[in-house]
């Protein structure tokens, strides 16, 4: 916990020392200060008024003094939860820009996007109002047991072991705890997902789904959410109940014996002294048992806290790609997959994805990629470009592995086209300079042209000024990707990744993206993903890929004529080519 909260301070992690000093002095004063009540309460119990005055003067400056330092203790904590407010996203951003580009799946995006929120939140609430108890309330109470121990060894004794004892329900507690409240963040985060998909695709939503079942995926994360949230209560209530149990059965212990103490007492004679001294016992039993207490009662708060800062702990263990002290320079953007294989996982705990691979792009040349869905197509195309390193095996561009350039070098050489193309707010000129804001106009209108977007920009009345909305929201499907395709030529990198830019589009987009890539061929390294037929005959290798591996490979009509996997996806596509709606 508090590695990972010096991990959100950053720069600032002295803040955390400074605040432990004051609330560790502050719990020793205040566990000195109620052991002052015991010549106090004697004195007085003996009509000795002048001693019990003597007395009562360092027991005030005490509690002034416990007040005062508690204020300090708090401003402290309250200035450590600025710092993680002020740190802690840069800090997680800082780190997060450094990871694959392949960590960003969809729940790693939604458990990101909890911690940043609601998570840094409440972890920067904690040092004002839940460690000062919780640390202060432990370290009391260690005072006590040697004053316990002073007025009889065998209260104190009971105290010393019951204290370990104590914490250790607590942290099993804590542990029955930690898997319901890790369900119930991951169902929060998904449901949040869940709901700004549900806004963001109404239109499509009222179109297909009249039957009402329009939310059913929402209505299902909410559910899961409430039955995480229905277990959690249930267990955080048990082990609030366990905790305050403990507690309260070594407050009786304790009574128990200064009961026992007392019975002694009368059987042999009591002794005023002695009378004395097992009252002021069940006074410090009372005040030792007090704080422990409130250490019970937040302890369920403070595992729920410790759980989203594991969460930060998680996203920083998360690995960055590791980078060469000096960067290689690729001599050209030819491309070499050298007995490439991958696995999603660990080697050995999941199957591969891709598994030997060779193959071999020849600068400037245009090679296509099919195959089934699953067969590795993207996962090939995200290894040229590092999304993750290979398993096995290595891929190099212009004779050098992508492990030997850093990612300047690597971005430099490589752009790419997704399917789902993204625009960021903005217009669409501030989208397309995206590419390269170094570029010249000329490259720039150059880059339009050869995307087919010149007449899409006239007829719109701003032209390029013209906001696309969040995400691009405001334009078309093919207009988004079309902007994109724009984006990555002027980038003019010397290999174009292109994963199934025309997927989702019309005849017409489709067309005219097919035709910039004709434009492209011979001018840099294309490899494309692609279903069209047009597309993949113009490209001068085709790679088949099936279950990871490359089952076939060679120009169009060298595939045609074997008559295998290729052939009868060829037939398939030429046969669909004579569809009529009737």
């Amino acid at each position: 916990m508090i590695k990972n909260f010096k991990l959100l301070l950053g720069e600032e992690s002295p803040l955390w020392t400074k605040y432990l000093r004051k609330v560790v002095f502050y719990g020793i004063l205040s566990g000195l200060t109620i052991t002052f009540f015991i010549p106090v309460v004697s004195y007085l119990l003996q009509g000795n008024i002048k001693n019990a005055v003597f007395w009562f003067i360092p027991l005030l400056v005490g509690m002034f003094l416990s007040l005062k330092l508690r204020q300090i203790t708090d401003e402290a904590g309250i200035r450590m939860g600025e710092g993680i407010l002020r740190n802690a996203r840069h800090r997680i951003g800082d780190h997060v820009a450094t990871l694959p580009i392949g960590w960003f799946t969809p729940d790693n995006n939604a458990r990101l996007s909890h911690v940043i929120s609601k998570g840094i939140m409440e972890v920067a609430q904690l040092p004002a109002h839940l460690f000062t108890p919780i640390i202060s309330g432990s370290v009391a109470p260690l005072v006590l047991i040697i004053a316990l121990f002073t007025l009889h060894p065998m209260l104190g004794l009971i105290a010393l072991v019951g204290i370990p004892i104590i914490a250790g329900i607590l942290l099993l507690a804590a542990r029955l705890g930690e898997k319901a409240d890790r369900e119930f963040n991951e169902s929060t985060a998904k449901t949040s997902e869940r709901i700004v998909e549900f806004a963001q695709a109404q239109s499509v939503l009222r179109a297909f789904s009249r039957d009402g079942s329009s939310s059913r995926f929402l209505e299902s994360a909410i559910d899961t959410q409430k039955q995480s949230a229905t277990k959690l209560i249930i267990v955080t209530t048990l082990s609030i109940i366990l905790g305050s149990w403990v507690v309260q059965t070594l407050f009786a212990l304790l009574f128990g014996v200064a009961v026992l103490w007392l019975s002694d007492l009368l059987q042999l004679g009591v002794s005023v002294e002695e009378t004395i001294a097992v009252v002021v016992a069940l006074i410090l039993i009372n005040r030792f048992i007090d704080p422990l207490q409130d250490v019970a009662n937040y302890g369920e708060a403070l595992r729920s806290a410790n759980g989203h800062l594991k969460s930060v702990g998680e996203i920083f263990a998360e690995k960055p790609l590791p980078m060469p002290k000096v960067s290689d320079h690729p001599k050209d953007g030819s491309i070499e997959l050298d007995n490439l294989s991958f696995s999603y996982g660990k080697a050995g705990e999941m199957p591969e994805v891709l598994s030997g691979l060779n193959l071999t792009i020849q600068d400037g040349s245009m090679v296509a990629i099919v195959g089934s869905s699953g067969s590795g197509k993207t996962t090939l195309i995200r290894l040229i470009a590092r999304f993750f390193d290979v398993t096995k095996g290595a891929v190099r561009i212009g004779d050098v592995d992508v492990r030997d350039m850093n990612e300047v070098d690597l971005a430099a050489h490589v752009s790419q086209i997704f399917q789902s193309s993204f625009l960021f707010q903005g217009s669409i000129g501030d989208n397309i300079w995206m590419g390269n804001p170094h570029a010249t106009h000329e490259a720039f209108d150059k880059a339009i042209e050869d995307a087919g977007i010149t007449e899409m920009i006239a007829r719109l009345p701003k032209g390029l000024d013209t906001l696309v909305g969040e995400g691009g929201a405001r334009l078309s499907g093919g207009e988004r990707q079309r902007i994109s395709i724009a984006r990555a030529l002027l980038k003019d990198a010397k290999i174009l990744l292109v994963d199934e830019a025309t997927a989702a589009l019309d005849a017409e987009n489709q067309a005219i993206i097919a035709e910039t890539l004709a434009k492209l061929r011979g001018t840099r390294t294309l490899v494309v993903i692609a279903h069209q037929l047009s597309t993949i005959q113009m490209a001068d290798q085709i790679l088949v890929l099936d279950k990871g591996k490359i089952a076939e490979q060679g120009s169009h009509e060298e595939l045609v004529n074997q008559k295998g996997i290729y052939a009868q996806f060829w037939q398939a596509r030429e046969a669909a080519k004579g569809w009529k709606i009737a």
